[in-house]
């Protein structure tokens, strides 16, 4: 009878719709999930950092951490982004950008607050007009600063110079969502895909052409000279997003990168532990500052990818044990922010035996306070429903 409702739901159509959003990226939605082996890692490369900020001498390649720290989290941010965009057609960037600045700010004015306290109540020289590093962490332009030093580093950035990676990984996440957002709503998904790649070599010609010995702070610090080892994590979330359960393709690259992922976390423990990546101005630095940082990403890529698609693997459960995990995913933060603080506090206060076990304790710490009394909190925050707001 005209008139008379159909008693049908709406919601096959709306489903049918949300699957179209999705078309080109079949499995995006599906992976979306924390990963526990990935946590692992974080908590092996903050500890890598720790070790090679207060005895250099036992890691002096220990920062190539900071290089795995950075693939994961171009891995980790697209992999949400293109969840988002299969599920509803879009990215809420207003609500992705608020995230962020709840996940890393409130810890990271923490951590400025307290150098600044210490520069006006104590006459430690770590922390001398540390109210100007302050600025310049809170602003996330620490790596502009160092990228621009001629020589040996300045000590403007004091006690939170570690920041820089902070800075670059903040300025990826302003950015890459917006070139990601063109690239799905103009693109098809392999172009996406191809984009994302081409995106990923532009940094290695770029630093070809920037190369010679006084470039090398503005190429270790640069965002423009550093996004390939942030994009290298965001192809693998482009490409296992592209590939179908049942996808032949994708058995080859569980089967391959499972046999690879421990060599790759071999490589990088080798050259923490062997290889000086910051030192020197021959044909090894010259390497290094060129292909090395990509063949780093590709290294930690193909780790990233074997955590991903082999969860059963002896690797995976090593790194997914509860303690390993539970650090990485709660405390690798706030221990990345307070052990270098700590590290130049505990050397002007002239403390050498037993420098690394008390950094360890002190930073821990810190680490479970600031997880509590302030991530915490601004995470539930972050957590709570908004009003649902037009979709950028």
């Amino acid at each position: 009878m005209a008139g008379k409702p159909s008693g049908r739901s709406p919601e096959p159509a709306k489903a049918s719709r949300r699957g179209a959003f999705g078309r080109g990226f079949p499995s995006a939605a599906a992976r979306s999930g924390r990963i526990s082996g990935l946590d692992g890692l974080r908590t092996v490369a903050v500890a890598m950092v720790l070790v090679y900020h207060v005895e250099p001498g036992l890691l002096p390649g220990g920062s190539v951490a900071v290089d795995v720290f950075f693939t994961i989290s171009g891995f980790v941010i697209t992999r949400l982004l293109l969840a988002e965009y299969a599920r509803t057609g879009g990215i809420n960037l207003r609500s992705f950008y608020r995230r962020r600045w709840l996940r890393l700010v409130p810890a990271l004015l923490a951590v400025c607050a307290a150098c600044v306290a210490l520069s006006l109540t104590t006459s430690l020289w770590a922390f001398e007009n540390a109210w100007a590093a302050a600025v310049l962490a809170a602003t996330f332009v620490v790596n502009i600063v160092r990228a621009g030093a001629s020589g040996g580093y300045s000590d403007v950035t004091g006690p939170l110079a570690h920041t820089w990676s902070l800075s670059v990984e903040e300025q990826f996440y302003l950015l890459w969502p917006l070139a990601l957002l063109f690239l799905l709503r103009r693109c098809r998904a392999r172009t996406v895909l191809l984009c994302t790649a081409a995106l990923c070599v532009l940094p290695v010609l770029w630093r070809f052409a920037l190369w010679n010995p006084d470039a090398a702070h503005r190429i270790y610090n640069g965002t423009d000279t550093r996004a390939d080892q942030l994009l290298a994590g965001a192809l693998v979330a482009v490409v296992l997003a592209r590939l179908r359960a049942d996808d032949p393709r994708l058995e080859q690259l569980r089967r391959w990168a499972g046999r690879l992922a421990c060599p790759a976390l071999g490589l990088l423990l080798l050259t923490a532990w062997r290889v000086p990546v910051t030192s020197g101005s021959g044909v090894w630095t010259a390497t290094w500052y060129t292909v090395g940082l990509l063949a780093v990403a590709t290294v930690s890529a193909t780790l990233v990818t074997g955590l991903e698609l082999r969860p059963d693997a002896r690797l995976s459960q090593a790194l997914s044990l509860a303690p390993l995990a539970w650090v990485g995913r709660n405390l690798s933060y706030g221990i990345y922010l307070w052990h270098y603080p700590i590290v130049r506090l505990l050397a002007s206060l002239g403390v050498t035996d037993g420098r690394l076990s008390t950094t360890i304790v002190l930073t821990t710490v810190m680490a479970l306070l600031s997880y509590a009394l302030i991530e915490m909190p601004f995470l539930r925050q972050g957590r709570r429903p908004r009003p649902s707001t037009a979709r950028s």
